[in-house]
């Protein structure tokens, strides 16, 4: 019998973990009772998903810290371990586990009193920890204020600030939703930050961009290009910046993208694209095969999307990528594909007549129906 897998929520939010915090905590403020703080924050654990956790502990924060918010920002400070490694090029998240301190400052103190000292404070913080989820808050309700930090952070020499000051201002952040600030008010930054040599920060860039493409795709590739004439970044992590800022639109089939990233129009003839399961069921795999005739040496993005008819008898198109491709002239190659038919929870699947359409380079071959059932 298999070990039972361990879920996110308790590899980041334990009672090891837990115990550890207290402990950093008491370190600082002698007076914090961490043993019935333990105890009140883990009773609850079970029953909560991993934010849950994060809001609980931080409303027991505010139960066990002095009600005097710069005292308790003082032993929170205070209780930080050691500043991750700020030599490496990459890292994750760090201690996850005091995510429950910005929660804390993000959910009781965002507020004009102590807006100077609140924001000041995260940088420091986020040596430790990933606190961009903390900013949106202060983006939402003081954005002019937060954008100098910002700005400022964006030229810092830890790296993890750089990034920090990149993922504040991403238009749409996972777990975090949107904010909208304007475009227009994140040029400054992202221009300082898209040459950085560490991965950690133009990797959190090419995210930005990739959400702003989603909003004004003109201005990406202008922005893109202008990057790139500017040869303050390498041409390897530059083609990477490229990419995955044009992830999105590319997988859309944007032909403006597809050819800033020279993928050409495609010179190919498909033939015998043909579905191998015309009736599939839930959990089964619908599978399909086709043949490219190559008229001329080129890299083709070779992708399928599938239309979905939604309860409304509307359509909703997905884009599956299959491969990128180096073909050569007279060339003929043949690919067979499987697609498992599961529901997820982006995408409730209905019983009814789907349809299934190869994209090549942007360009759209064929469409095909199939029937699809719930048992």
């Amino acid at each position: 019998m298999g070990k039972e897998k361990l879920s996110l929520k308790d590899m980041m939010f334990n009672k090891q973990r837990v115990t550890f915090l207290s402990w950093l905590i008491k370190e600082a403020y002698k007076e914090f009772d961490e043993v019935n703080f333990i105890d009140d924050v883990l009773v609850k654990f079970p029953e909560l998903e991993l934010k849950e956790r994060i809001y609980h502990i931080k409303d027991n924060l505010k139960i066990y810290l002095p009600d005097n918010y710069k005292l308790a920002v003082s032993i929170m400070r205070q209780s930080l371990p050691p500043e991750l490694d700020p030599n490496k090029t990459d890292d994750d998240f760090g201690y996850f586990i005091l995510s429950s301190f910005w929660e804390y400052i993000a959910e009781y103190w965002c507020n004009w009193e102590y807006l100077d000292f609140s924001l000041s404070n995260f940088e420091e913080f986020t040596k430790r920890f990933s606190m961009e989820f903390a900013i949106r808050p202060f983006l939402k309700k003081y954005p002019e204020q937060t954008l100098v930090y910002v700005e400022e952070w964006s030229k810092h020499d830890n790296y993890h600030v750089r990034r920090f000051a990149s993922e504040w201002i991403r238009p749409s952040l996972p777990w975090w939703g949107k904010v909208d600030i304007g475009i227009q008010n994140t040029f400054d930054v992202l221009d300082n930050l898209f040459s950085d040599h560490t991965s950690y920060v133009f990797r959190s860039v090419a995210n930005n961009m990739n959400d702003i493409s989603k909003i004004d795709p003109i201005w990406v590739l202008s922005k893109l290009d202008e990057w790139k004439k500017s040869r303050k970044q390498s041409e390897k992590n530059m083609d990477y910046i490229m990419r995955h800022s044009l992830r999105t639109l590319l997988r859309s089939g944007h032909k403006e993208s597809l050819q800033f990233i020279w993928y050409q129009k495609p010179d190919i003839s498909i033939k015998n694209f043909q579905i191998l399961t015309p009736s599939v069921s839930l959990w089964e795999s619908l599978k399909f095969e086709f043949e490219i005739d190559s008229k001329n040496d080129q890299v083709l993005m070779i992708d399928y999307i599938i239309h979905f008819v939604k309860a409304s008898g509307k359509n909703s198109w997905k884009t599956f990528k299959i491969s990128k491709k180096k073909i050569w002239k007279w060339e003929n190659i043949k690919i067979t594909k499987k697609h498992p038919l599961r529901e997820m929870t982006t995408l409730k699947l209905y019983p009814w007549k789907h349809f299934i359409e190869l994209q090549i380079n942007g360009e759209k071959f064929g469409k095909i129906e199939f029937d699809f059932k719930m048992n």
